[in-house]
């Protein structure tokens, strides 16, 4: 279905079963970008029996063993099925079912394909979800996960070494293989998000690489915001402030930048007046910003937004 099509009947028809079509959410980004992080303290926040959320990583064409002949990294689109992905994005945008494929990151193989019902809610986060036009009209809100790369290398030595049994070798030479294929067809999809998400040390703001990471948000205004001129104000700038500034393409956009040293007496007033912007009769989730058993203003707040977007995107 083309594009265009598929957002006039997201607009138009409520879809599904149950007369209500769920509110979708992207979050794209390269390996070890920070995605799954980012989606489970929203996932926790809003309450598994409201949302679903599935990983497109899932659609690779091969197993490991396999890719060890092959030409190419998972990184391009020959290595998936992008076809079938978007098919089933648009069918769980009309509120329908899908049987999704299954890639076990833990020893790299395929298994058996899932049953997977869209809920009130739903996040697609990995690797392509923002490839193709068709893909990117199923969700209410995109974002692009983008840290530096030196700190993205070492987020994915570390989990690919803990969690996935390669050598830090083995993942050094295999982001040195990925690393053409990242730049042709993953980065670029960082032009189409509206957020843009950076977790890192603002050196700008004179904080050292050593220092835990700090978040830059990018607000581009191809979707509606929280209205933050008015929440983060002069008595904020030591945790956090908002300004003006040019995107990659010239364009101007709002940037948040949300300090990791910001104490949680500013950031809860932040995130109440966020909150409050939404006249929902829910308490403000207290599970956000968790990441390895302690919590991050940075992540946080940005986990917040995109919370808001969702919930807002439900009530229009």
């Amino acid at each position: 279905m083309p594009d265009k099509q598929m957002t006039i009947q997201r607009a138009s028809r409520p879809g599904g079963e149950s007369g209500a079509r769920p509110i979708m959410l992207a979050i794209a980004g390269d390996s070890a970008a920070g995605k799954t992080t980012l989606t489970k303290g929203i996932v926790e926040a809003l309450g598994h029996e409201r949302i679903t959320s599935i990983c497109v990583d899932d659609y690779h064409r091969y197993d490991r063993e396999e890719r060890r002949s092959l030409p190419f990294t998972p990184l391009h689109p020959d290595c998936n099925y992008i076809e079938v992905m978007a098919q089933h994005l648009q069918l769980l945008a009309r509120g329908e079912p899908i049987l999704k494929p299954v890639y076990n990151h833990a020893d790299g193989t395929l298994g058996r394909p899932v049953l997977v019902e869209p809920r009130e809610f739903v996040i697609v986060e990995g690797l392509f979800p923002l490839y193709s036009k068709l893909a990117r009209a199923c969700f209410e809100a995109t974002v692009y996960l983008d840290p530096p790369e030196p700190i993205r290398h070492a987020w994915k030595v570390r989990r690919d070494t803990q969690k996935r049994g390669y050598t830090e070798a083995q993942v050094l030479a295999d982001l040195e293989k990925r690393e053409p294929e990242s730049a042709e067809f993953i980065r670029p999809q960082r032009a189409q998000a509206d957020i843009v998400v950076r977790f890192s040390p603002i050196k700008e703001r004179g904080e050292a690489d050593t220092d835990p990471p700090s978040a830059t948000v990018l607000l581009r205004p191809t979707i509606s915001h929280p209205d933050l001129s008015n929440i983060v104000d002069d008595d904020m700038r030591h945790a956090m402030h908002l300004k003006l500034q040019r995107d990659d393409d010239g364009k101007p956009v709002d940037a948040l930048h949300i300090h990791a040293y910001a104490e949680r007496e500013d950031t809860r007033k932040v995130e109440e007046a966020i909150w409050d912007e939404l006249d929902t009769h829910d308490a403000l989730p207290e599970s956000l910003g968790i990441v390895d058993g302690e919590r991050s203003e940075p992540l946080a707040l940005t986990q917040l937004i995109l919370l808001y977007h969702l919930i807002q995107a439900k009530g229009a």
